[in-house]
């Protein structure tokens, strides 16, 4: 008995031997794997981090491309700056530090404690931005506690300088840095938290190309963080400049001309889409965002009931008013229904049981006079002739209802209503009665400036639709310029032919708005020897006071359209006017004019080709000449007699005025023999420079 149970107790010894063994192994192999992970595959990583103890990597922010206007003068330039980043690589608490930090930098301690807080995911040899442009005494405070706080860095940057006033600033856009919705974006996937980036305008919709690439500069610091030593430096590659369509001329002339009116101007070419000026009020200030703007101002900004931030050039969706009659213009000739149109304007007429008034009684109305007077009662006439399938064929053709695909961002596509708009929207049909008001551009059409100087400059140009621009292509690599294509898409360059007769019917009633008529609705706009042709608009508001009646209030003023063209026929600008709550269209009209009086005049002035000043001397210039005269002799033959004298030439209209030397009667009976003998015989007169003996 007692050996069975050595023998059974010795096998059960043997068991946990060998579990002991194995586990022992097993243990062993986890230790072998561990050290071979360490020691081999985290070789590099580890000799990174021991590196990383030594040496630091200060970035250094590549500069942002400049801009400049299509004559190379500078419009948009950077500064040099120093920003004050904080380092988390320093191994111990900066939490404690904070208040102290926030003293001498002039920070709010909660709003430096919430910027830590939004990077504690980054990494954490990532700097963080505290506080952006300091000031000299900040900088001094930073290197007099170098020991103390070793986690400032201070880092040299050039920051964006845009001009004064908000020129321009719409059209230019704004810098600031990369949000948190923007880094979800993929068109964002390259850029870390921190980075500055375009967020309007220019500035946006070029940021990779402005924005270039970043290098860093390798220093050696010790236990604290202190720099003992310097290694190398990765150069930064700055972005690269552009050059803009628009004239600073005719820029500065529209800001003028708009002043502090809400509302918007666009100067473009029609013959190849260059934006030549692009102005929106209210305007901003697009250096406060240069450094991170503040809370409050930001909150006014956004709060403003008139939208300072908005683009109203290419964003404002608004009623187009009598501006569309054009396109009912072209759509009643090319359908052959407004050539053998006679209306008479009593003021009005009733369609489908009711009054549509006009704003005046212009008696007899046909195509010819239509487009100067601007008679609402012809155009409800044509409108409820040609029907609402064809009006929004037409429109849509002339790009009302599309983005043009300008190359900014946030463009609206306005908005043409149809039969299939009224069913997709609202589920029901379209009502007859709503036609006539489409017909002279009210009800629920819409568009924005910028569509308006496109389809008036493409009818113009005799159906040629051009893609806007405000930036050169030609700067732009392949590459980007599809990026661009497909980034901002429209509908683009285009054809739509129209009749001849039909434009030359069309142009020349534009053409008669801003002449003097007493029917005329731009009548006030003329400019003496200047080919201006355009249309002027109003689109009413109705506001109600709380009673319900009917509000005179000035924000239910009507808004004001003009759009115009020179030369009336294939121009070489157009021009489209906004002027929101502006009461009467005559208004947008004249500041039309002064701008096109601003791009006329300096092509003239570039070609040389001045009108005579006011105040041109009209003191009589004194110049001689030297003729020939053919006088047969006895032989028959034509011998040439030579003759000359001199006289005064007024400089105002060519005239001479009566020779106040000797010999007057011999000079007079000169210059007399000359003339005949030029008029009668041909001979050749040479005028030369005279000078006294």
């Amino acid at each position: 008995m007692v050996l069975d149970k050595g023998t059974r107790g010795e096998k059960l010894s043997g068991i946990k031997l060998s579990a002991v063994q194995y586990s022992i192994f097993a243990m062993m192999l986890v230790l072998v794997a561990g050290l071979w992970r360490l020691q081999v595959l985290g070789a590099d990583n580890f000799r990174v981090l021991a590196e990383q103890n030594r040496v630091r990597k200060v970035p250094i922010l590549a500069p942002r491309g400049k801009l400049f206007d299509r004559e190379n003068r500078l419009i948009v330039d950077n500064y040099p700056s120093v920003s004050c980043f904080l380092i988390r690589e320093q191994g111990h608490n900066i939490d404690a530090d904070l208040p102290r930090i926030a003293e001498g930098l002039h920070l709010d301690l909660d709003q430096l404690k919430a910027t830590i807080k939004h990077y504690r995911a980054a990494p954490l040899y990532q700097p963080i931005p505290i506080k952006q442009d300091i000031t000299a005494d900040e900088q001094a405070f930073i290197a007099a506690h170098r020991n103390e706080l070793p986690e400032l860095e201070t880092i040299d940057e050039e920051r964006r300088l845009y001009p004064r006033d908000g020129y321009a600033a719409h059209l230019i856009g704004y810098v600031g840095e990369v949000s948190e919705a923007m880094l979800d974006d993929p068109h964002f996937a390259y850029y870390e938290p921190g980075d500055v980036v375009g967020k309007a305008g220019v500035e946006e919709s070029y940021d990779q190309i402005l924005r270039g690439q970043d290098g860093s500069r390798d220093v050696i610091v010790d236990s604290h963080g202190r720099e003992v030593g310097y290694l190398g430096i990765q150069h930064a590659i700055p972005g690269k400049d552009l050059r803009l369509t628009i004239d600073n001329d005719l820029q500065r002339a529209a800001e003028l001309a708009l002043g502090d009116r809400n509302g918007a101007i666009v100067a473009m070419d029609p013959r190849n889409g260059d934006i030549l000026a692009m102005v929106s009020r209210p305007s901003f200030d697009p250096n406060a965002f240069s450094v991170r703007i503040g809370r409050s101002d930001w909150n006014k900004l956004v709060t403003d009931p008139d939208h300072p931030l908005m683009n109203k050039a290419i964003q404002a969706q608004l009623a187009p008013g009598s501006t569309f009659k054009i396109l009912m213009s072209v759509a009643g000739l090319q359908e052959g229904i407004a050539q053998n149109l006679h209306v008479y304007c009593n003021g009005g007429k009733e369609f489908y049981g009711h009054f549509f008034g006009c704003d005046r009684r212009h008696g007899e109305v046909d195509i010819n006079n239509a487009i100067p007077y601007s008679c609402d009662t012809f155009y409800y006439t044509l409108g409820d002739k040609l029907g609402i399938e064809r009006i929004a064929k037409y429109a849509k053709e002339f790009g009302f209802g599309q983005k043009t695909g300008i190359d900014l961002p946030s463009e609206q596509t306005g908005l043409m209503p149809s039969p299939e708009w009224a069913m997709k929207y609202f589920h029901r049909k379209w009502y007859p009665g709503e036609t006539i008001s489409v017909s002279i551009g009210q009800g629920a059409v819409q568009a924005t400036p910028l569509q308006l100087a496109r389809y008036i400059g493409g009818i113009a140009s005799g159906g040629h639709l051009v893609r806007p621009h405000v930036v050169f292509q030609d700067q732009l690599p392949q590459s980007y310029r599809q990026y661009i294509d497909e980034t901002y898409p429209g509908s683009g360059d285009k054809y739509i032919p129209i009749d001849p007769d039909n434009w030359i019917t069309i142009t020349n009633g534009m053409a008669e708005v801003t002449q003097p008529g007493e029917f005329h609705t731009a009548s006030s706009a003329h400019l003496d020897g200047i080919d201006l042709a355009g249309k002027t608009g109003t689109a009413q508001l109705v506001g109600h006071d709380s009673s319900g009646r009917e509000t005179k209030e000035k924000r239910f003023l009507p808004n004001v359209w003009f759009v115009g063209v020179t030369p009336r026929r294939n121009p070489e600008l157009v021009v489209a006017v906004l002027w929101q709550n502006g009461a009467f269209s005559y208004y947008p009209a004249r500041i039309g004019a002064k701008v096109v009086a601003a791009y006329v005049e300096k092509q003239r002035r570039l070609a040389h080709n001045l009108q005579p000043s006011q105040t041109v001397d009209t003191k009589p210039v004194e110049v001689g000449a030297v003729w020939s005269t053919p006088e047969a002799g006895k032989s028959g033959n034509v011998d040439a007699k030579l003759s000359g004298g001199h006289f005064f030439v007024n400089p105002n209209d060519g005239s001479m005025s009566e020779p106040r030397l000797a010999e007057e009667k011999h000079r007079n009976l000169a210059a007399t023999a000359s003339q005949a003998a030029t008029k009668e015989l041909g001979a050749s007169v040479t005028g030369l420079p005279w000078k006294k003996p």
